[in-house]
């Protein structure tokens, strides 16, 4: 109904596309009063003749079309204002240039995973990706992929609503499955002498991140191949390689001319080709399982042993799936669990049950909704993003996720240190109680911490730290335009406080609801101080460098960060 209704007022009324996206979701509120006069006008022209046709969400639209007078077909993904439903957008460019619009990023991994696996792709990893934020001031919240002819065949585009377009900077993509490696002496041998001790992955780590910002993929090549021999030499050496990898795949760093995608994609193969190699030994530090002989679990054998799982051919959820291996595992006493292979697969961290403290969960590849709800003590890792619902009721416990995390992310959680790479989808921390301790890099679209009702920060209650930064193409941590753009934040909190690094001070107070804003203290600084110390162990976003360098000077952290606590009743009334 509601295309027949984008059908009908375009063939009807002959609107331009932005308008014709306002018939069907108008702005808003807050976002409203952001856009410049003369729109405003015509917006509300708008809104008086269609807001009465407008669908009732929540809702999200993905609409096909030839649009024959511009010879061009188009891809158009809008979103509910609403923020109930919102869509993941990516762009990748290489042999080919593809647009893709999805309810979740995991969506979009899978398409681009089998068409790599074809080989009409050089990464199952995008360029880049982005939520949308219904009836935004800054894009309209809503994307268009235009496919035309060209100067040289056809040619994608992509623009928001406003027809800004989204690009990407030129850097190279990787050429077929993998680069020749050919190695006149043994990078292993190198590194004790030159470099840093070969047991620290983190030394490695910073021994070779300029060579991988300034070499080509070849020589990347060399270092990812030579890192699968050495976690063949022996037990040890696998960890080392294991934990190298995943810095390499986790951290945002300079990748100079090379696409971070296909850089992605190599060390995605190179750590599947470790996991893989591992075997079925119940005395070595790794013991492997797959689905076809998962029959084969049993205590393990050493208590630093890691069970490593192979989750592709499990079911994404019920009786069978991955998540309850994990339990079953857990139940036979072990303490390691690394998974790999994941594509969607539900509920990790799952029906664990009460006090798991000592449990350690690792997940490689695109982890499933509901990740690590409900956990009580254990520590769980996403190497990558989240997607929707992830840790739901957490009760305690610590979750990491090297990315961006999904919709309604923490709701009603209980407690918990969680750090989020990232940015947030709409809705976090809604109804959550008790202690949890957030730290997200990235920013939130709308509705952060709603009836948020974690008690007193300073006695043991929760609160959340928001940065406000994003990553460069570059691999700098740079300011988002807005560290919140949304409205309703901390909307109607009866309990603990927000922390936004805000130095330019671009939140306001229309942006809250039941809220106040003030200047935070050194007593606050005191509070959040050890969570972003741990932040930037995890991460490597540094206090110094990152947060506390505002244009190129050190301010004190009462400049740039500021609080929202919450309005008593009394105020309220």
């Amino acid at each position: 109904m509601s295309v027949l209704l984008f059908d009908l007022i375009s063939r009807v009324y002959k609107y331009p596309l932005e308008y014709l996206i306002e018939a069907l979701a108008p702005t808003t509120e807050r976002d409203f009063e952001m856009l410049p006069e003369e729109k405003k006008k015509i917006y509300r022209l708008i809104q008086t003749s269609h807001i009465h046709g407008s669908p009732d969400g929540p809702w999200f639209f993905i609409v096909a079309r030839n649009d024959v007078e511009k010879n061009a077909w188009q891809l158009l993904g809008i979103t509910d204002t609403s923020m109930l439903r919102p869509q993941v957008f990516a762009l990748q460019e290489g042999p080919i240039k593809i647009g893709i619009i999805a309810s979740e990023r995991q969506a979009i991994n899978a398409v681009l995973g089998r068409l790599q696996e074809d080989g009409k792709v050089p990464s199952r990893f995008a360029d880049s990706y982005w939520n949308a934020r219904g009836g935004s001031h800054t894009d309209g919240g809503a994307f268009l992929f235009s496919v035309r002819d060209g100067e040289d065949g056809k040619e994608l585009e992509c623009a928001d609503k406003f027809g800004r377009a989204i690009t990407l900077p030129e850097q190279e993509w990787l050429n077929g499955r993998g680069p020749a490696v050919a190695l006149n002496l043994s990078i292993s041998l190198q590194l004790p002498r030159k470099g840093p001790p070969s047991q620290d992955p983190m030394g490695f780590y910073e021994y070779v991140r300029p060579a991988v910002r300034d070499a080509g993929f070849q020589y990347v090549g060399e270092i990812l191949e030579e890192l699968r021999r050495l976690a063949l030499k022996g037990q040890e050496s696998r960890r080392f390689a294991i934990e190298s990898l995943s810095l390499l795949y986790d951290r945002i760093y300079d990748t100079g001319k090379k696409k971070r995608s296909s850089l992605l994609q190599m060390y995605h193969e190179a750590l599947n080709d470790v996991f893989s190699a591992i075997p079925s030994s119940n005395y070595d530090l790794y013991y492997r399982l797959d689905w076809r002989n998962r029959s084969r679990l049993v205590h393990p054998g050493l208590e630093s042993q890691t069970l490593v799982v192979d989750a592709f051919e499990f079911p994404i959820e019920g009786d069978q799936s991955v998540a309850r291996f994990v339990v079953d595992a857990h139940g036979e006493g072990w303490k390691n669990i690394l998974l790999y292979n994941l594509r969607g697969h539900r509920f990790i961290g799952s029906g664990l049950g009460p006090r798991t403290n000592g449990l350690r969960i690792d997940c490689y590849g695109d982890v499933g909704d509901y990740v690590a709800s409900g956990i009580d003590g254990c520590e769980l890792t996403v190497h990558g993003a989240a997607q929707d619902q992830a840790a739901q009721i957490l009760k305690y416990g610590k979750l990491v996720i090297h990315g961006d995390v999904g919709q309604a992310f923490m709701y009603a959680a209980k407690g918990g240190d969680v750090y989020v790479l990232g940015n947030a989808a709409g809705r976090p921390l809604i109804n959550a109680v008790g202690r949890p301790r957030v730290v997200i890099n990235g920013t939130c679209l709308d509705y952060l911490a709603e009836s948020f009702m974690a008690g007193d920060p300073y006695n043991g209650g929760g609160f959340i730290i928001v940065n406000g930064l994003k990553p460069s193409f570059d691999g700098r941590f740079v300011e988002q335009e807005y560290p919140y753009p949304g409205g309703n934040l901390f909307s109607l909190a009866s309990g603990g406080s927000l922390f936004i690094r805000d130095p330019h001070h671009n939140v306001s107070r229309d942006q809250l609801n039941g809220g106040r804003l003030v200047d935070s203290t050194p007593k606050d600084w005191e509070l959040i101080l050890p969570y972003l110390g741990e932040n930037e162990q995890l991460f490597g976003i540094s206090i110094e460098r990152n947060l506390l360098t505002v244009d190129g000077k050190l301010l004190d952290p009462c400049q740039v960060y500021r609080k929202v606590e919450p309005t008593s009743l009394q105020e309220l009334a």
